[in-house]
């Protein structure tokens, strides 16, 4: 699907529940490639809107450049033109820029430009950073708006009406006020992601500011109970959306911020409790003690008890 029309990617990514899939390591921390495109492949056997390569879930920020670009080029390898492959991209300006020509390069149809490396910056320098990495590929950018990368109404519209291939924003920031006037000012011209940590939290609030898909690690291991939940979602389900949020994502939620930096750690620990392990977290993150797993197991079980047989 490389060379896929911005506009086209981002409406078909705005159309359906997005796949963040983990990068699997041995125990030696190098790159699994053949268990990371068996898993993108028993991911695309569920209904996914795109799969995006090398993200945070993928551990982005612990991948070289290198290691990115084979990342996403297994994902577009196995993903054969099914669904759009989004590359993780950022860091500072020049390696972006690398890492854009990178992912286009590998096939990708579009990036998810994470935030700067270690700085913050004015707006007028958050924007040029930005559009310099949009004029460097033909592909659609994703902006992801959290940390020491947060757009204003202004900026961002500024952006978009010199980058007609800047198509997509992702909020990770959770300002309903900023939100509410990204979306007043923008409207149609973005697609809006949902990027809150364990985004489902948020998902059922967010539909009403357009943000009509989310980036769902719990994907990686309940794709079937998570599909389920963003179907509720998007048919305005309260009682359904209620009860998913009360038997599996709070606590969920509550066992993830045991530990920094579980966000991710609490994603291969599911993957290792239904029999997908993908290998430990790389540094500086850590991976769950074994009475979190446990406590994971259950609320799995709890929802998905076919998912732990299937396991065994």
């Amino acid at each position: 699907m490389a060379g896929l029309d911005p506009l086209e990617m981002a409406a078909r990514i705005g159309a359906g529940l997005l796949s963040f899939p983990v990068t699997h390591f041995d125990a030696e921390l190098r790159f699994r490639e053949g268990d990371y495109r068996a898993h993108c492949s028993w991911l695309l056997e569920h209904d996914v809107a795109g799969l995006f390569a090398a993200g945070g879930t993928g551990e982005f920020f612990s991948l070289s450049p290198d290691e990115v670009e084979k990342v996403v080029a297994a994902a577009v390898a196995e993903t054969a033109g099914r669904v759009p492959v989004i590359a993780g991209c950022g860091y500072g300006t020049a390696i972006a820029v690398d890492l854009a020509r990178r992912a286009e390069r590998a096939g990708a149809d579009g990036l998810l430009l994470l935030p700067p490396y270690l700085v913050n910056s004015k707006p007028e320098g958050l924007a040029r950073h930005i559009e310099t990495v949009c004029r460097a590929t033909r592909l659609g950018v994703i902006v992801y708006n959290r940390d020491n990368s947060i757009l204003d109404a202004d900026t961002l519209a500024g952006l978009c009406e010199r980058n007609p291939n800047l198509v997509g924003f992702k909020d990770g920031v959770g300002d309903i006020e900023l939100m509410m006037r990204v979306y007043a000012r923008m409207g149609d011209r973005l697609t809006y992601i949902g990027g809150l940590p364990t985004a489902e939290t948020f998902a059922a609030a967010y539909l009403e500011m357009g943000v009509t898909t989310y980036s769902s690690a719990v994907f990686n291991f309940l794709p079937g109970w998570a599909l389920d939940f963003y179907r509720a979602v998007r048919a305005r389900d309260s009682a359904k959306v209620l009860a998913g949020l009360r038997d599996f994502i709070l606590p969920y939620v509550e066992l993830r911020n045991l530990g920094r930096g579980y966000a991710v750690s609490i994603v291969k620990a599911g993957m290792e409790a239904v029999g997908r392990p993908a290998g430990p977290v790389r540094p500086p993150l850590t991976d769950l003690m074994p009475g979190e797993h446990e406590a994971l197991r259950g609320l799995i079980a709890a929802v998905r008890p076919e998912a732990l047989r299937s396991a065994a």
